[in-house]
This record gives structure tokens, C-alpha cells and sequence, in this order.
């Protein structure tokens, strides 16, 4: 079954509104990166117990913690950002959601993606293993300037560290902003695949775009993922107003056009969802 979800702060910093706009467009599942401007793993103990209080009161609940685990560079020091990726842990037992969207770490300028693959794999298999043993299922997303920036490393990572705590969160506007091609990618790794990322990409005109309106092949990769028995969340992550290295916004009106256009696309192709 597809569950839809959404970076909710792509709406607005306010989490009322975060949810509340979500609703409107029958989304009940947050990936929780941030309210008020701050991250996920800088909030108050007050303000995470006031957010899953908003969440009950809703009848929502999270499809994974949109965390930065992994958005430092592979030569910084890996012990003070260990303790954050525990903060991470923490929040899914208070959430109880046992799921974490991480990243396999910047390549420093000058430097070969290659050249720093075995720290790179020394720390993912680090926390695949603390996860493992606290039930937690880590997502590894794909992404620009990171080690793991197309699918042959992110599959090189997979079965390097070989962990069932360690997954791909397949994100296809970010393969093509590498120069990716997304089937390529999608036939490498489909096996790996336990979450989406819903962005979608036009390369000639260098923008994020609605799922379906560039050449992510989102409806077609949802349709075959379905088909071979995936089970797990969609994830709205629009991009369409601004799309930096770490943020992305789109706000509440133009957010309802990417949900739109997602569940429209879901829809043409026989694709339920909930």
C-alpha cells in the first residue's frame, strides 16, 4: 500500500499550518525536518511534546524524521555528530516512528568521491548497527555533493555495509541533477528501494517541477514499485519556490498543486493510495 507524506515544513514554518494544509489535500503522514525554522533534532522536549500532541489531535502521525544525519563532511569529525544521530534514535521511540532519512556525508572539495569510500562505509555501518539494534530503519537518500550522489555508490554503500537497518530513500529529481539517468538508477536499485521522495525535475529548464511534469518517471517508478509488492510511504518534497543544498520550500498554494498533481498521476495509473 502507498502511504502519501510531505516535508510539511515546505509549507510554512508554523506546524498548525504545516498539518492543517496537509489535511485539506487528505495527507495524514508527516516527514518531520522542522517547525518554527528549527531542525528536528534542535527543538525543545516542550515543543516535540506540543507537535505530537497536534500530531494526535489530528489523527496523523510520521512517516519517518527528516534528519540531517549525514550532511557533514566525510574528513569531519564523525564522534560529535554520532551524539546527534542519538538524538534521532531517541525521537523515534517518542514519535514511534521507526524510521530516519539520513545521508552518506559531503565530499570536501578537491577531494574523490572515492577516495574517502571506506570512512564513508566505516560510519554508515556504525549507526546501520546502533539501529539495528534499536528496531529503527535508516533511509538513505541520494543527493548532490554527497557520497552517495548516484546509484552506483548508494547500491556500493548498500552492500557494502549489507545491514537490513540500512535502506534507500529513492529520490529521482536529485539522480537527474547529477546527470543520473533515473531508469538506470531505478533498475540498479528498485530491490533497495523502501521509500520515495516525491521531486520531480526538468533538466532543460534547470527547476523542480509537479510529479509527473519532468523527467523523474515518478508515476511509472510508483506503478512498478506497487507491482512488485512495495509497501511504504510516498513523500512529497515539491521544491517548486526554492531549492537549496538545505531547504526547500514551496508554500501552502502551490504545495496544493504538487499534491494535486502526485495524486492525479497515482490515479491515471491504477495506483491506490491512502
Amino acid at each position: 500500500m502507498i502511504y502519501l507524506s510531505a516535508f510539511a515544513d515546505e509549507i510554512s514554518a508554523d506546524p498548525a499550518e504545516q498539518l492543517d494544509t496537509l489535511l485539506i489535500h487528505s495527507i495524514r503522514f508527516v516527514e518531520f525536518r522542522s517547525i518554527f525554522g528549527t531542525n528536528v533534532l534542535d527543538l525543545t522536549g516542550e515543543q516535540h511534546e506540543q507537535f505530537r500532541t497536534m500530531l494526535k489531535e489530528r489523527g496523523m502521525g510520521l512517516s519517518a524524521l527528516g534528519s540531517p544525519i549525514g550532511k557533514i563532511k566525510a574528513d569531519e569529525p564523525f564522534e560529535p555528530h554520532l551524539e546527534r544521530y542519538k538524538i534521532a534514535l531517541d525521537l523515534c521511540d517518542f514519535y514511534e516512528c521507526p524510521r530516519i532519512r539520513i545521508f552518506s556525508y559531503y565530499i570536501p572539495e578537491g577531494t574523490e568521491p572515492e577516495s574517502h569510500r571506506d570512512e564513508v562505509v566505516r560510519r554508515m555501518a556504525a549507526k546501520a548497527k546502533i539501529a539495528e539494534e534499536r528496531g529503527v530503519t535508516l533511509l538513505l537518500e541520494n543527493e548532490k555533493g554527497i557520497y552517495g550522489d548516484t546509484a552506483d555508490r548508494v547500491k556500493d554503500l548498500l552492500d557494502a555495509v549489507n545491514s537490513p537497518a540500512l535502506a534507500h530513500a529513492f529520490d529521482p529529481a536529485n539522480y537527474l541533477e547529477v546527470g543520473q539517468p533515473v531508469d538506470k538508477a531505478w533498475n540498479l536499485l528498485r530491490d533497495r528501494v523502501q521509500h520515495f521522495h516525491v521531486k520531480d525535475y526538468d533538466t532543460k529548464l534547470k527547476k523542480n517541477v509537479p510529479a509527473g511534469e519532468g523527467e523523474g518517471m515518478i508515476p511509472q517508478l510508483i506503478t512498478d514499485a506497487v507491482a512488485k509488492g512495495f509497501d511504504g510511504y510516498c513523500v512529497l518534497e515539491p521544491h517548486l519556490v526554492v531549492a537549496e543544498a538545505s531547504y526547500g520550500f514551496t508554500g501552502p498554494d502551490r504545495f496544493g498543486d504538487a499534491a494535486v498533481a502526485l495524486q492525479t498521476a497515482l490515479s491515471r495509473e491504477g495506483v491506490t493510495y491512502a
